[in-house]
């Protein structure tokens, strides 16, 4: 099986920046599509960016020249850098990662933890 550690998030004021990282561990043959999914009160899932093993890129339009995704194969992590955060950033962000696994040899979806990122006015 397959875990994804999350860390980065935190509480930060209007403005500022933060960097998410994702960790994926476990018997893995290969990682294929990364993204970040966030969760705020009152509010649907929403796909924040993904990342594609080519390096492929996609963002909501909300974040779109704020956020950047990337990932290290090497490390079998992704990261997101958010920058010029504002309190409607404010949410849980979840990993979602599509892999394939060995010992079963499988192709599943799996979430990190979680990780809250919260913005003050």
């Amino acid at each position: 099986q397959v875990q994804l550690v999350e860390s980065g998030g935190g509480l930060v004021q209007a403005g500022g920046s933060l960097r998410l990282s994702c960790a994926a561990s476990g018997s893995i043959f290969s990682l294929n599509v990364m993204g970040w999914y966030r969760l705020a009160p009152g509010k649907q899932r929403e796909l924040v960016a993904s990342i594609a093993a080519g390096g492929s890129r996609d963002y909501a339009d909300s974040v779109k020249g704020r956020f950047t995704i990337a990932r290290d194969n090497a490390k079998n992590t992704v990261y997101l850098q958010m920058n010029n955060l504002t309190p409607e950033d404010t949410a849980v962000y979840y990993c979602n990662a599509e892999v394939v696994t060995i010992n079963p040899w499988a192709h599943r979806n799996y979430w990190g933890q979680g990780t809250q990122v919260t913005v003050s006015s």
